[in-house]
């Protein structure tokens, strides 16, 4: 059996700065997916939108449509999201989340978890 041990604490006065580059990369992390209603137009992908006016119902009201464009152009320009056009009459445009957009989102289901067992609406939380 082989026992596996937890790095020490580090001694005070001895930290790892603080803008190294794991610290900046998780702070740009936390940005991009903190601006408003970016986390719910990324769980809205994951549930299963993947037209603009799926979005906007699964989002629901307050983001208004050149808001929710201009993060839909960001996420995509981040690689989370993909934007189809699909050659019809009229033009469709489907989004989806990308292979790195579904791991995002894996890692932040344990966050969707704990904010509902927070929230006020909860009835258990108290």
């Amino acid at each position: 059996m082989t026992q596996q041990t937890t790095p020490a604490a580090t001694p005070p006065g001895q930290h790892e700065r603080i803008d190294d580059l794991s610290c900046r990369s998780f702070q740009g992390a936390l940005e991009l997916v903190g601006r408003r209603w970016t986390g719910a137009i990324l769980l809205a992908g994951l549930r299963g939108a993947r037209r603009f006016g799926e979005y906007r119902t699964m989002v629901g009201g307050g983001i208004s449509d050149r808001l929710l464009a201009q993060r839909l152009k960001e996420l995509e320009a981040e690689g989370l999201i993909e934007r189809t056009v699909i050659p019809s009459t009229p033009v469709q445009i489907r989004y989806a989340l990308t292979g790195e957009g579904r791991e995002l989102m894996s890692v932040l289901q344990p966050l969707v978890a704990w904010s509902l067992r927070r929230s006020s609406d909860n009835p258990a939380h108290t």
